[in-house]
């Protein structure tokens, strides 16, 4: 089964967030899809973590090793899509990127990110729901 994954859940795994075991159970023995720009965001959210103090350096290199040893399958999403999906649904880009991924693989979508589960919902994306 293939399940589209967004930057929240990736985040919350990496830093052993009180989701993590739920997320890694949920996962487990999927294909996870991400869109390319993945890479971008997790790399924004460990630099606002360690400005902020949250992550030491040393954190942010064993994150990133650790993330390397993921398997995600990355696809790139047209832009004019994703703006389309953004302007659509009221979200920034990276998230309309995500949207755009689960519609053009026809998979559901695992976020920790609510607005980002609203908006699928109303795309007509299947969401994997994650317990609170």
């Amino acid at each position: 089964m293939n399940l589209v994954v967004d930057t929240s859940v990736i985040i919350a795994v990496l830093t052993s967030e009180p989701e993590r075991a739920m997320l890694v159970e949920l996962t487990s023995g999927i294909n996870l899809i991400a869109p390319a720009s993945v890479h971008w965001e997790v790399g924004n959210a460990l630099a606002a973590m360690f400005t902020r103090g949250r992550i030491e350096r040393r954190q942010v290199r064993q994150v990133l090793r650790a993330y390397e040893r993921i398997p995600i399958r990355y696809l790139d999403v047209p832009l004019v899509e994703a703006l389309e999906l953004a302007l659509e649904h009221g979200l920034y880009a990276y998230d309309a990127y995500v949207l755009g991924c689960a519609l053009s693989q026809r998979c559901r979508l695992i976020s920790l990110d609510k607005g980002l589960v609203r908006a699928a919902r109303a795309a007509g994306i299947g969401v994997l729901e994650v317990g609170e």
